[in-house]
């Protein structure tokens, strides 16, 4: 009887770091213009393949031990052009993981019902329990980038209208700043993502959307429209990346021209991440044992 064969384990890779290399240090000016879109740090795609698959292994495992644990969560904050990715890197990062420990919200304009409380609100009641990650595809970000391209907006809210004056989203930007200071500080770990892609791969991807029938449905004419107002939202997010990446809740701006390498930088990125913390299983106490010893005698006797 022929012998199965035994393939060999795949050697480790050495460690990206990717995490420093495209983290936003606190109040730093930054020109999206110069920031290379297409930078893959000399990572090839077949590498960056064989890494995803490991990383998403490792994270399925990491995932298990934090929901036992049940101590730290983790909130993972997506935004970007449209067409950038937000969608595929959420999927491929989290695929394989086990859905209770990952929450995924997508945040559109606001409901009648989110219009009638504060705009944190609706963050707030998406935000991971203990144990979980949460990941807000688009954000309480939003809040300081539409309304700042689009100012319009802020008169048909309902907040009153001496608080609608000109400092509003200087105002914003430092309640942002103390709520995500105060999720750290009990137990939530905060990551901001921004994919950046570039305007010429964001109209390839966007008349993809138009001209393949599996794709229509994400074909929006307000993308288009929206496209025309390129560069004053990269001038909105560059002044987010100034006035909120900070030491403890930092912005990493991803590139992600390449889909696959955009992939493999998030899912390093929160490898490194969780690998920072104290992940274990928690201990059992001596007198839970002891229970489980009386019951095991018990079923014996039946």
């Amino acid at each position: 009887m022929a012998r199965a064969m035994t393939l060999p384990t795949p050697a480790p890779l050495p460690p990206l770091d990717l995490a420093s290399k495209f983290r936003i240090a606190p109040r730093t000016r930054i020109n999206l213009r110069e920031r290379d879109v297409d930078d893959t740090t000399g990572v090839r795609k077949g590498e960056a393949e064989i890494r995803l698959a490991q990383n998403t292994a490792q994270l399925s495992d990491t995932l298990d031990v934090l929901f036992a644990q049940n101590e730290w969560s983790v909130l993972l904050v997506f935004q970007a052009m449209d067409a950038a990715g937000k969608d595929g890197t959420i999927k491929h990062v989290f695929t394989g993981v086990n859905p209770r420990s990952v929450r995924v919200m997508s945040f559109g304009a606001p409901t009648t019902v989110e219009l009638d409380h504060d705009y944190l609100w609706r963050t707030v009641h998406a935000l991971p329990e203990r144990g979980t990650i949460g990941v807000h595809n688009r954000s309480h970000y939003e809040e300081v980038l539409i309304t700042r391209v689009h100012p319009e907006i802020l008169e048909r809210s309902h907040l009153p209208a001496e608080l609608r004056g000109p400092e509003v989203i200087s105002r914003r930007f430092r309640e942002i700043n103390r709520f995500e200071k105060y999720l750290v500080d009990n137990g939530t770990k905060v990551l901001k993502f921004f994919l950046h892609v570039s305007k010429h791969e964001q109209w390839k991807r966007l008349v993809e959307r138009m001209e393949t029938p599996e794709k229509n449905w994400k074909a929006q004419v307000g993308d288009l429209r929206e496209r025309g107002r390129w560069p004053e939202y990269m001038a909105a997010y560059e002044d987010i990346f100034y006035r909120t990446s900070t030491t403890h809740a930092p912005w990493y701006i991803i590139p992600a021209d390449k889909k696959w390498f955009a992939w493999l930088a998030v899912s390093e990125i929160l490898k490194t991440t969780l690998a920072g913390l104290r992940i274990e299983h928690p201990s059992v106490p001596e007198s839970a044992r002891e229970q489980w010893e009386a019951a095991r005698e018990e079923l014996k006797k039946l």
